[in-house]
Order: C-alpha cells, then structure tokens, then sequence
C-alpha cells in the first residue's frame, strides 16, 4: 500500500469515506423495532449466520487482527453497555464491534449512509445499523429503540469522531453530545481503539483493538459536566492508545500548513 498524503480543514466535519450515497431521509416512518417472527429470524440469520463468521475470517486472515484487553468486558456481561470506537476504516469499523460483543448481540449506531444503499441498505437494519434520526418524530422512535436494546442486555456501538478517515492513526477531537446515552440508561461504558502495525510479510497493516473500561458516569456532577467528564476520560484513554500505532499509510496534513512551512 503506498503511502499518500489527505489534506483536511476541519476535524470534526471532513468526511473522507471513498463511497458516495445519497442518503435517504430517516424521519418518522422509518421503523427502528420490529416484533414480527421474520424480522427476528432474518437478525439471527444475517447477524450470527452469515455476518459474524465472515468478519471473523476477513479480520483474521486479511488483517491479522487480534483483540488487546477484552476481558474488561465482562464485568458488563449481566447488563447492556455502550462502547466508543474510532472511525478509520469503512468495512473494519462495520465488522469489528460483532467481534467484541459476542455472544451479546451489537448494535451501531450508523450514518443513515449505510440503510440507503442498494442492497446492503435493506440488510443492514438486520446487521444491527441504527441510523441517526432527521426529525423529531424519528428522533423518539431512534431513543425508544436505543432504550429497548439496551434493556435487553446489548451493546451499543458509537462512533463519536462521526466521520471515516482512512488509516487515520490519532484521535480526532469529536463532542460529547453522545455522551448522554450511558448517563440517561445508567449502564456502563467502554471504549475500543483501532490501531495499524507493521507486519513482516505483506504491506497490509495489522489491526490490533484495544478494549479499556468500564467507565461510569460520575454521579455528583452536573449532567452536561458528566457528559463532558466522560467524553475526556474515554478521549484520553483512546489518544494513549493511539501510540501502539507503528505504520502511517496514510499521511493528514491540515490545509495552510504546507504553505506557511514553505514560506518561513
């Protein structure tokens, strides 16, 4: 893989995924629970047949990817919980959370992107992909449902960054509105790093997940100070992480900076 250079100008909104979707509006008929038998058996057949095997083979095989510290949760394994994540790599991001949450089923919450695609968008609501709400009618159903699953003992996945890039190896800044879900349901939350390391015999990178938590909303503060409080703490834990990065395929530089740098 040969190594190129992104220019970017804002952290919290460039968007550098390579795929192009015209995403459908998520509003008030969109249906996030389903209690019909087919809904259940599709989710069991697309979710525990066919998705978890094959992103266990593509991780392993394509990736040699290898899982750092995920005894940590168990200690949430009699509740649901919710898991922070970075955003580096379109298909590694969709697969990986199945992989730490086994045998509890995950759910991710998604760019409404990934439920307008041709065909995976018919399949990936079974996958477990909560798109983000457009409006206020969508926005109760997407709350009932993040409310449900996580009732029922799930996992949660998020994303706070909001936006892929590619082999990024920092942390992005990303705010702490997401944040309210753990404090809102009381469950704990973990957070995942995605890192790149050399490997001896192939050019691909090696994806090693780091799993930290739990982390626990601080009750004797505010609510916008415990949402802020557990942004920086899971902000923090995942910027260490991030030094486990040993390969750079891919090099952002912010717009401005080459032609200050040449100037001086």
């Amino acid at each position: 893989m040969k190594k190129k250079v992104i220019y970017y100008s804002d952290e919290l909104n460039d968007e550098f995924a390579e795929a192009t979707i015209q995403a459908r509006e998520i509003d008030g008929s969109y249906v996030y629970l389903h209690s019909g038998a087919w809904k259940k058996f599709t989710h069991f057949f697309w979710y525990r047949m066919i998705a978890t095997p094959l992103a266990f083979l593509y991780m392993k095989f394509y990736f040699g990817h290898k899982i750092v510290n995920k005894k940590v949760l168990k200690d949430a394994k009699k509740t649901g919980w919710f898991i922070y994540g970075n955003h580096t790599h379109f298909m590694a991001d969709a697969l990986i959370p199945t992989m730490l949450s086994t045998p509890k089923d995950m759910y991710v919450i998604v760019h409404p992107d990934n439920v307008s695609m041709p065909f995976l968008g018919r399949i990936t609501p079974s996958l477990g992909a909560l798109p983000l709400p457009d409006d206020a009618q969508a926005t109760r159903n997407f709350i009932r449902a993040v409310d449900r699953r996580i009732a029922e003992k799930c996992a949660v996945t998020i994303y706070p960054e909001a936006h892929i890039w590619p082999y990024y190896t920092g942390i992005r800044p990303f705010r702490d509105t997401s944040f309210r879900y753990p404090i809102k349901c009381e469950v704990p939350s973990f957070c995942f790093t995605n890192t790149y390391q050399k490997r001896r015999w192939t050019k691909v990178p090696r994806i090693v997940t780091y799993v930290d938590g739990p982390f626990y909303p601080r009750k004797e503060l505010s609510g916008a100070a415990q949402r802020k409080d557990l942004r920086d703490r899971i902000y923090e834990t995942m910027k260490k992480r991030s030094q486990n990065n040993t390969v750079t395929l891919v090099e952002y530089r912010k717009k401005g900076e080459e032609q200050e740098k040449e100037n001086d």
